[in-house]
């Protein structure tokens, strides 16, 4: 199976090494089979995302991705790079700002906005974009791993 999703090396970034402004992202085509899969494993079936004839009636005129399947790309980011394995997610907002569609290559990019060393919390910068447009923004808090504690 062809691997579409271009990453970073994964691994953990512990608290102790964290800095404000460091950036981690990947990138990722998103298909037909990723959008079907998502809805069999959310339950969501929504013909906006699975029915050509219905999808063309509306206001995106075509079929969308989820846009929690969106996200999951800024989920990837946060739990396999920035700061990676180990980290636990305590909280996200999101914005959708645009639709994705079957083939459009998605980046998604995590970055640390504040650093909270004595608690283990860090406040992130998260958004997607393709093409340069962003069409997803939004900050994520998470506890991140210390090598105190390994």
């Amino acid at each position: 199976m062809l691997d579409n999703t271009h990453n970073l090396p994964r691994g953990t970034i512990c608290i102790e090494d964290l800095e404000v402004g460091m950036k981690r992202h990947l990138t990722k085509q998103i298909t037909d089979a990723d959008i079907e899969m998502f809805a069999e494993v959310s339950t969501d079936r929504n013909p906006v995302h699975l029915d050509d004839d219905y999808a063309n009636d509306t206001i995106f005129e075509g079929r969308i991705a989820h846009g929690m399947l969106t996200a999951g790309l800024i989920s990837a980011v946060i739990g396999e790079q920035l700061p990676g394995h180990g980290t636990i997610y305590l909280g996200q907002n999101l914005k959708f700002l645009a639709p994705v569609r079957p083939g459009d290559i998605v980046e998604a990019e995590v970055e640390v906005l504040t650093i909270d060393y004595a608690k283990r919390k860090v406040q992130l910068g998260t958004h997607c974009r393709i093409d340069g447009k962003k069409v997803l923004t939004g900050e994520a808090t998470v506890l991140a791993p210390s090598a105190k504690f390994d």
